[in-house]
């Protein structure tokens, strides 16, 4: 995988963490609420082993037009975020990303396979395993207990 600056990230850096992977947008009429809550979360449990990781999707109507260079100016600028934002990738479709191939490969019932949104969230634990999927509706805070629970902080 690549980072937002071009720079290759392979995934097993996170192995040990907790992980909380969501596909992100600029200009989605949850953007604020989403990322000044994970901002919020990646701040308080950093220290503790959280990761929060932002894939840039531009597949849901249009609200992630951007570059790379502007998504990265967009986030750290406005938000002030210090968690990794990555290349920017398809979720859904023939041309999706292997990691998000990987992360609908579970069990979600009503979910399905696609991703339906903008900030749809994946909750991956300490071993690498998905052990949560979240709507994109869900706010990030209301996800703290899962997160507390993986880092055994609860």
């Amino acid at each position: 995988m690549q980072d937002a600056k071009g720079n290759d990230v392979s995934l097993s850096f996170y192995k040990g963490k907790v992980v909380l992977i969501v596909n992100v947008a600029s200009k989605c009429g949850m953007t604020n609420s989403n990322y000044t809550e994970l901002n919020d979360l990646y701040r308080k449990y950093k220290d503790q082993g959280l990761e929060v990781l932002a894939f840039p999707c531009n597949q849901f109507g249009d609200e992630e037009p951007g570059n790379n260079e502007e998504i990265a100016d967009f986030v750290c600028t406005r938000f002030k975020s210090e968690f990794p934002i990555f290349d920017k990738i398809e979720v859904n479709g023939e041309d999706a990303s292997p990691l998000y191939k990987f992360l609908k490969t579970g069990k979600w019932g009503i979910f399905g396979d696609d991703i339906q949104w903008n900030f749809g969230k994946f909750l991956v634990n300490k071993h690498g395993q998905v052990v949560d999927r979240y709507y994109p509706t869900t706010s990030p805070l209301s996800i703290e207990y899962d997160i507390k629970k993986l880092l055994g902080t609860s």
